[in-house]
């Protein structure tokens, strides 16, 4: 294939091009936020990260004097949310989750201290909210924290249905540098008030 200055393509570039496309469907939720926030910070324009979960080492083995290896830990205390961190003098704290049904996001996948840790961080100020990739649908939205725990507080059911996800969510979207652009939909949802005054 040539290009008008008669230049050949590289095929090997054409093939990492359509790879990266299409790799967004078995890559984690994890790894693309993770990636995203790299970005966000390699280019000043917001500084959140994964919070480390507290573990307590109870042995450990050392093979040589630079091979430490953690044989056996525990965890010691339960952890709060997935990620904080700061965006346009905000605290930002969230909890990012994977779901594989076509109908529902299941309570249970959401533990009764990170319930309250997004309700204590949200009477503080912060922008919090749940980042829920709906795997089988190939969306995620961002559903903020206070609509989530209103429905949550006021219901027998067990899940949250996808028909609510799709009305009360806001869809993330993706681009070629950035898997999962949050922050695009953080300034739409939260900044909107503030970008038309």
């Amino acid at each position: 294939m040539k290009y008008p200055n008669g230049k050949r393509t590289n095929p090997q570039t054409s093939v990492v091009k359509t790879h990266h496309n299409t790799s967004r469907r078995g890559m984690k939720l994890e790894n693309d936020i993770n990636h995203a926030n790299e970005y966000y910070l390699s280019n000043n324009i917001a500084n959140i990260h994964k919070k480390p979960t507290p573990i307590t080492i109870v042995d450990v083995s050392y093979p040589s004097r630079n091979k430490a290896k953690i044989v056996e830990a525990y965890f010691k205390v339960p952890s709060t949310t997935d990620y904080n961190g700061i965006y346009k003098s905000r605290y930002v704290d969230f909890e990012a989750k994977e779901c594989r049904s076509k109908t529902a996001f299941p309570f249970g996948s959401i533990h009764a201290h990170q319930i309250k840790h997004l309700e204590s961080v949200l009477k503080h100020g912060a922008i919090a909210f749940i980042i829920i990739r709906m795997v089988h649908y190939e969306i995620d939205y961002l559903i903020k924290a206070e609509d989530f725990l209103l429905y949550y507080n006021n219901t027998d059911r067990r899940s949250l249905p996808y028909s609510w996800i799709k009305e009360y969510g806001h869809p993330i979207g993706n681009g070629y540098l950035i898997p999962i652009d949050y922050i695009k939909t953080i300034d739409e949802v939260y900044f909107k008030e503030v970008k038309n005054d």
